[in-house]
């Protein structure tokens, strides 16, 4: 919340090690199962990922030690002075984790933490523990009237943040100096292959930040309009946080699901779109919750089903990583969703 403290290629394969059916054409599939074939699929991919976790934990980002960042006193306005104040806070934060992770030996960390300390970056809050919590600000918000809110999925962290960076300037550059982006690593993204990233569990987890992260947001910009950017597992956070957060617009893309049967069931006042592009591997994925006695195994129906409810824009034939590529018709309609104009390709899912 605002008032607290590897390669950018990671995301275009698909998980191998989950048996799950991959279109080969990337075209959306509706996989609707009957209950007990559905219920095998799912109960394979997580042993699958079960199977996994012993070769990827090896690697885990939140085995590299920092410090416990200051506690940062509330941001009350946004105006130049006080944001100056907030990013020369952060930077210190992010220059005693760079010290600390250079210490341990982890030159790759301390890497990119030393990159993130530069003069020109701009962090609303940063905590380098359990693999990094960071609000990064693109754009002048103090100027803003249309501010973006991208969370991202899974295997997002302080190790791979250059793919959530550079999608979040390109987008900045779309919506023109009246629009700022905000990068939200507020959450611990479940691995990529892993059983949480078959569970609504991590998203749970951080509704509440999330939800305090676009209320103070919106206090402190109250005449801005706000739009969510919900990517892969990101967007079954926003799913189950919606009917809490007062935002103009929830785009989800690259969504395996939203954690949520349908858009009523997000219980929000927002506009909701869905997009995938047609390279994207998740379309194979199944699109369906089950629940069992120790978790819910799934991440819900597929928001760009007309049985979802949510409005359908065109993004394109790109890859799960592809969305806010310079080029990207799906970076062009999301910018003018987020502006307040109608997407190309649109339709409204019945």
């Amino acid at each position: 919340m605002i008032d607290t403290t590897q390669p950018t290629g990671a995301h275009e394969r698909p998980p191998s090690p989950l048996p799950l059916p991959l279109g080969g054409t990337g075209e959306r599939r509706h996989l609707r199962p009957a209950g007990g074939r559905l219920r095998r699929r799912l109960l394979a991919a997580f042993v699958a990922a079960a199977l996994a976790l012993p070769v990827t934990g090896a690697a885990r980002p939140e085995a590299v030690a920092a410090p416990v960042p200051p506690r940062l006193p509330p941001l009350r306005a946004v105006t130049a002075a006080s944001l100056a104040e907030r990013y020369a806070a952060t930077r210190g934060a992010i220059e005693a984790a760079m010290r600390t992770a250079a210490a341990a030996g982890h030159r790759w960390r301390a890497a990119m933490l030393r990159a993130m300390a530069g003069p020109a970056r701009s962090f609303l809050s940063f905590d380098g523990r359990d693999g990094g919590r960071v609000a990064e600000v693109f754009g002048d918000l103090t100027a803003a009237d249309r501010i973006a809110v991208i969370v991202p999925g899974s295997g997002t962290g302080l190790d791979t943040y250059g793919l959530l960076r550079g999608g979040s300037m390109r987008l900045q550059r779309a919506l023109g100096g009246r629009g700022a982006v905000v990068a939200w690593l507020g959450y611990r993204p479940p691995s990529v292959v892993s059983f949480q990233a078959l569970t609504p569990g991590r998203a749970d987890e951080a509704v509440p930040a999330l939800r305090a992260f676009v209320r103070d947001l919106a206090r402190l910009k109250p005449a801005a309009r706000i739009g969510l950017l919900c990517h892969s597992y990101g967007s079954v956070l926003c799913g189950r946080a919606a009917s809490g957060l007062d935002v103009a617009d929830i785009i989800l893309y690259g969504s395996a699901g939203a954690g949520v049967a349908d858009v009523a069931a997000m219980r929000t006042r927002a506009t909701v779109w869905a997009a995938r592009s047609t390279g994207d591997w998740v379309a194979g994925l199944p699109h369906a919750a089950v629940r069992l006695p120790f978790a819910t195994i799934g991440l819900g129906e597929d928001p760009v089903d007309p049985r979802f409810g949510a409005r359908i824009f065109a993004a394109g034939d790109g890859g799960h990583s592809d969305y806010l590529k310079d080029g990207s018709p799906a970076l062009a309609n999301i910018a003018r969703i987020l502006s307040g104009h109608a997407p190309a390709g649109v339709h409204r899912a019945s």
